[in-house]
């Protein structure tokens, strides 16, 4: 059987270079990879704040015609998303529902609830799907709602255009019989409601001024937020490429104190 004395002093019996060689190559190829990584959150880390000035200018801007059917391509590109839009158009009867479990109100109404979705026709025949406003759950049911019902006649709705959302794995089913929906897929909704003409592929927050006298549904209540980590994922990976060249370097010292001396002679 081999003795591991004699395993650890075969080792020392290697030239220096050998013993340096691969756990360097190692070390290396490992810090590449941690560069690389971390100079990519920086990279995304300047894309995101860009990102976050851009749509912060574009709120500041008067509203523009929400974008027609030719331009819904660029609708779904980055940075389309929290543009101030302004449409005109009549509401078609119905409303469905995007739950929210929490909501940081700008009125007096907060907590779990759901957002009001209803369809807005144009002159041109295709429709834009609006939120209205939240509702807290106990309103839910329009009938218990003052003042609930859609705007009558034609009428000018401005706000902010949001992009839909595409439910994922995770996202639950929406309840068709209570027409409450957990992903902003505007084109579902209104398929939900039996839409039959061409659906925008975004929803239009609507401003506050759209809240009725009653106060619901509550509008103005986007919530412009960006989750921005890239700067702490960038000190993360730095600090393992640091780490990792600490431990390389302090192993390399080792075998350079030990000369790759051999075993004394007896």
């Amino acid at each position: 059987m081999t003795d591991p004395q004699d395993v650890r002093d075969g080792d020392n019996n290697r030239p220096v270079w050998r013993r340096l060689l691969v756990p360097g190559v190692l070390a290396v190829v490992g810090l590449a990879i941690l560069l690389r990584l971390g100079f990519w959150q920086v990279d995304r880390l300047a894309w995101k704040e860009d990102l976050i000035r851009q749509v912060e200018q574009s709120l500041t801007l008067p509203a523009s015609p929400a974008p027609a059917p030719s331009d819904w391509a660029a609708t779904t590109a980055p940075g389309a998303d929290y543009r101030k839009v302004e449409i005109r158009g009549r509401f078609l009867p119905g409303e469905v529902y995007y739950y929210n479990a929490l909501t940081s109100p700008k009125g007096p109404y907060g907590g779990p609830g759901y957002f009001v979705h209803a369809p807005l026709q144009t002159a041109e025949g295709w429709v834009v799907m609006v939120n209205r406003g939240f509702v807290p759950d106990l309103y839910l049911d329009p009938a218990k709602r003052p003042g609930s019902a859609a705007p009558e006649g034609e009428m000018t709705v401005s706000g902010i255009l949001r992009q839909g959302e595409a439910p994922n794995a995770l996202t639950p089913a929406p309840d068709l019989s209570k027409r409450i929906w957990f992903a902003r897929d505007p084109q579902a909704m209104a398929k939900g409601l039996e839409v039959s003409a061409a659906v925008a592929p975004y929803v239009i927050d609507a401003d506050a001024a759209m809240t009725p006298p009653s106060g619901l549904p509550q509008a103005g209540e986007t919530v412009v937020r960006f989750k921005n980590d890239h700067l702490g994922y960038a000190l993360t990976w730095f600090g393992l490429a640091a780490t990792l060249a600490g431990v390389y370097l302090a192993y390399a010292v080792s075998v350079l104190r030990s000369g790759g001396s051999k075993k004394p002679e007896a």
